[in-house]
C-alpha cells in the first residue's frame, strides 16, 4: 500500500509478462519515457520488489520472490475495475487469500465451516463471494479460486481451473476448465471470464 500508483501500475504490468521481464520487451509495452520507466525500475528494486540480471547483451527483471508475482497478479481483477475513472463511487475494496489462514483471519469464516467446503466448488467461491459482500456491506462480491498451473493442486486438481461466484442482487457462477498449464495464460482467462461474468450478472439487473 506503500507503493505510488505509477509502480503499482508498473508492477501489475510487469506480472502480465511473467516472472522474467526482457527490458526491450517491457519498454515496448508500457507508455512511459526510458528515463522515468528506468527510475520506476529502480524504485521497485529498492523496494525489494524486483531485481536486474544480464546475460550478456540482455537485460532482464525477475521478481525477488514468487509470491510478490502472484500477488500482483493476483490483484487484476481489482486493478481492471479500478482502471476507470471514478471508481471509489464503487469500488470499496478487496483482498488476495492465498492461504486457509488468511482465509479465516480475513474473510472472518470459522474453520468449522472451512472444513466443511468442499475445494475448487461453486458453492465453496460462492461463500467466499457472499462473505466479503457482507463484511463490506457491499452490492456486490466477487471471488475466485483456481488452480493456475503449472502444477496442480494437493487436492489432485490439475492445472487450469478456476471457480468464479459473483453474488448480490443474482448470483452467477461459472466454472473453467482451460486444460493448460501456462500459468500466465491461465490468469488471463481467470480475470477476463470474472469481468465478464460481473458484466452479465450486471446486465441480469437492468
Amino acid at each position: 500500500d506503500s507503493l505510488s500508483p505509477k509502480r503499482k501500475s508498473l508492477l501489475q504490468m510487469v506480472s502480465v509478462i511473467g516472472s522474467e521481464i526482457p527490458i526491450a520487451l517491457l519498454r515496448d509495452v508500457v507508455d512511459l519515457a526510458g528515463l522515468e520507466l528506468q527510475k520506476l525500475l529502480a524504485e521497485l528494486q529498492a523496494a525489494h520488489f524486483l531485481y536486474e540480471t544480464s546475460t550478456g547483451t540482455s537485460v532482464q527483471w525477475k521478481f525477488r520472490h514468487a509470491l510478490v508475482h502472484e500477488v500482483a497478479y493476483g490483484g487484476l481483477i481489482s486493478a481492471n475495475l479500478l482502471a476507470v475513472p471514478g471508481a471509489s463511487a464503487y469500488f470499496l475494496g478487496g483482498t488476495i487469500i492465498y492461504t486457509l489462514r488468511a482465509r479465516r483471519e480475513l474473510l472472518g469464516i470459522e474453520k468449522v465451516t472451512l472444513d466443511r467446503q468442499e475445494p475448487l466448488t461453486e458453492a465453496y467461491v460462492s461463500l467466499c463471494a457472499q462473505t466479503i459482500r457482507k463484511r463490506l456491506d457491499a452490492t456486490w462480491g466477487i471471488a475466485e479460486l483456481g488452480a493456475t498451473g503449472p502444477a496442480g493442486t494437493s487436492y489432485g486438481h490439475p492445472p487450469g481451473i478456476c471457480v468464479l461466484a459473483v453474488v448480490g442482487p443474482v448470483t452467477l457462477t461459472r466454472r473453467i476448465e482451460t486444460g493448460s498449464p501456462d500459468r500466465e495464460g491461465n490468469m488471463q482467462t481467470f480475470t477476463r471470464t470474472a469481468l465478464e461474468l460481473l458484466h452479465e450478472a450486471l446486465e441480469q439487473c437492468t
